[in-house]
């Protein structure tokens, strides 16, 4: 059974079901929601607790094992089985499948996973999961769901504030969802319930944004000039590898390039995508950005993005060298105004 992270509330208000499985990148939404879970075990009188971490040296008959021993008091038991990797191997599959074929009714278990690729989901042991568990899959928060996020946020300590505060609030946490979290706690510490000004939010919010290479193409092909400037200092001040950037911005660029000459020849942008595995937010961003950049602007910019791969190879004359973050801010710019 598929679960909504909005519904969980719900839910755990009737009896618990005997497996539950939570997926997802979003730490801090898949601990508050396995929480939840932990929380609604105790009160329905799972007083005993194993956790079991799938490790290299973790042995899948221990899990066998918690499920069938009987506790010393008689207590009804809650197990937590933590695959940190998502890949419980050949050995782990097989185990899980039959796990759920003989749950103890004495027995809650809880199984946390990070978001499974696409070739995983596919796998028989994930439709053994889906099948059995109430299957908890939480969404990544991307950058324009943020400010929602925040504002009921906000709301829930019994606060609120205008757009430009929620956005600078947004822009100093982005990538960090627990930072976020922190941030917004600290605003009901600070100040009393009510509208927060933005003089108060500005003083309270620090930056602890965190970037990540691979949202960088995102920020470029949505067209948000500020954005992929703050993302690119970020990156420079954080130590980010100057090539790997590059090279994840060309890779965009390349993208775009295949997708303009695919129309050219009459196909559907639907099949393209499909075809070059584009999906979630970026597969939204793509229409809009092919209307927006020119053909040009992408045959200049991979002439550009070479320009800084020699730059940073330092194969170009000192007198043109320049600087080879500002060329890759300049490049990545032409792109995003198309």
């Amino acid at each position: 059974m598929q679960l909504r992270l909005e519904a969980l509330d719900g839910h755990l208000t009737k009896s618990l079901s005997q497996l539950y499985v939570i997926t997802s990148d979003e730490h801090l939404l898949a601990l508050e929601a396995a929480d939840k879970i932990r929380k609604a075990a105790r009160a329905q009188g799972y007083s005993e607790r194993d956790v079991l971490t799938v490790e290299r040296s973790f042995k899948w008959g221990e899990l066998l094992a918690s499920n069938q021993a009987l506790s010393l008091f008689g207590d009804k038991k809650l197990i937590e089985l933590r695959i940190p990797t998502g890949k419980p191997g050949k050995d782990g599959g097989a185990a899980l499948q039959n796990y759920v074929k003989d749950l103890s009714p004495d027995n809650l278990t809880l199984i946390t996973l990070p978001k499974l690729d696409w070739q995983t989901q596919k796998a028989a042991w994930v439709a053994s999961l889906q099948q059995a568990a109430v299957y908890i899959d939480i969404a990544q928060i991307e950058r324009a769901q943020l400010p929602n996020w925040i504002g009921q946020r906000l709301a829930a300590q019994g606060q609120s504030a205008d757009r430009q505060s929620i956005d600078f609030i947004a822009d100093r946490v982005e990538g960090n969802l627990l930072a976020a979290h922190q941030e917004i706690q600290k605003l009901a510490l600070l100040h009393e319930p009510g509208k927060l000004t933005y003089e108060q939010v500005h003083d309270a919010v620090l930056n602890v944004a965190r970037y990540d290479v691979f949202k960088l193409s995102e920020a470029m092909l949505s067209g948000d000039p500020a954005r992929l400037v703050r993302m690119l200092e970020g990156l420079k001040g954080e130590g980010e590898a100057l090539p790997l950037v590059l090279w994840a911005v060309s890779e965009e660029i390349r993208t775009l390039l295949k997708l303009k000459a695919g129309m050219a020849q009459g196909r559907p942008l639907g099949a393209l995508l499909k075809e070059y595995r584009i999906w979630g937010p970026k597969e939204r961003m793509m229409e809009p950005a092919l209307r927006r950049i020119s053909l040009p602007v992408l045959e200049a910019a991979m002439k550009d993005a070479a320009q800084v791969d020699k730059m940073i190879k330092g194969l170009r004359a000192k007198a043109h060298a320049g600087d080879a973050w500002d060329s890759m801010l300049q490049l990545a710019l032409k792109v995003a105004r198309g």
